[in-house]
């Protein structure tokens, strides 16, 4: 195995050169640099990660803890926070906690005694056992999604973006507009995102139907089940126009009322959450709001990294947004 020395020797230059040109740390004339790097790739030498540990006294690791891998809102974030974070030599260790908030509170110690430098939570939760675990572990930490008290938190301005798809069902003339949200053990999606939506039609006059109110799970299947509910429940009453709080129960929503001969936008108009592929590609396209989220990842990678070098930093950032029309309304 090849090894720093060797590096060294074939470059006819001092360990302590070869240290610096492989960490751009401390003067190395550009030549020197050009004829180390050749060896290294040549030889294939890898420096230990440990040895660099103990150095820098840094792991070179990021924890992030997802609620679902699969989600396209999750790969959009991580490919942001990768860019940024490959770019200062940090690799990611990703961790699934599939909507359990007990295994958020796991993972985050779990990768605390893997002694990463920082980890980045895409929270759907605030309780205080998450609050305290974070505040216990000392490891510079940020979430995206929530507002943790005492935690740097990067927020999406969900209030905002769902009036304006409320106001703007209702400035197209619709009175009788459906919800779709989920459980309020998730703030920001299930309660903000609600409270506008109501807040928005009783600013213009407008009553709320409960029976026009559904909870789905941010499925597909959710939001299939919840417009058929709804549906079912309004039968002499029935919405105009239905407002789900992902894209993913929104796209659920439209394939039932499809079945169901409703023509789209001239039956019912249906909107979204997400901007996800999907929502530009099914027919027809879907009206949605964009999050940004890959931005929205390069942005918390930025923040963590000011963390780790001690550089002090709000408590609390909120993100933009853009609404995207199509032809579902």
């Amino acid at each position: 195995m090849t090894t720093i020395n060797d590096i060294a020797k074939l470059a006819n230059v001092s360990r302590t050169t070869v240290s610096r040109a492989l960490n751009n740390s401390g003067y190395v004339s550009e030549d020197v640099r050009k004829r180390i790097m050749k060896i290294v790739e040549e030889t294939g030498y890898m420096p230990s990660q440990s040895a660099k540990s103990l150095r820098t006294k840094r792991s070179g690791v990021i924890g992030v803890i997802l609620p679902r891998l699969s989600t396209e809102t999750s790969t959009r974030v991580v490919n942001g926070i990768n860019e940024v974070l490959a770019k200062e030599g940090f690799q990611i260790l990703l961790t699934d906690t599939e909507l359990d908030k007990d295994k958020e509170i796991d993972y985050i110690r779990l990768l605390k005694s893997r002694h990463v430098d920082g980890i980045i939570l895409l929270a759907t939760n605030i309780n205080d056992a998450l609050i305290q675990t974070i505040k216990q572990i000392q490891v510079p930490f940020l979430a995206i999604g929530q507002e943790l008290p005492g935690v740097t938190s990067l927020v999406y301005d969900d209030y905002h973006a769902s009036a304006d798809l409320t106001n703007m069902l209702i400035h197209k003339g619709h009175e009788k507009i459906a919800f779709i949200g989920v459980s309020p053990e998730d703030p920001s999606v299930g309660k903000v995102r609600e409270q506008a939506y109501r807040d928005m039609m009783k600013e213009h006059g407008l009553p709320v139907s409960e029976a026009m109110v559904g909870q789905g799970d941010f499925t597909i299947d959710s939001g299939y089940e919840q417009m058929k509910t709804i549906l079912r429940d309004c039968k002499d009453d029935k919405p105009t126009a239905v407002f789900a709080v992902t894209d993913r129960m929104a796209i659920g929503a439209m394939e039932y009322l499809k079945e169901q001969g409703y023509k789209i936008p001239e039956d019912m108009a249906v909107v979204g959450i997400g901007a996800s592929s999907m929502s530009k590609y099914i027919t027809p396209s879907l009206t949605t709001i964009d999050y940004f989220n890959k931005d929205a990842g390069k942005k918390a990678a930025e923040l963590l990294l000011n963390k780790i070098n001690d550089k002090k930093i709000e408590e609390k950032f909120e993100l933009t947004y853009r609404l995207i029309l199509r032809d579902s309304v």
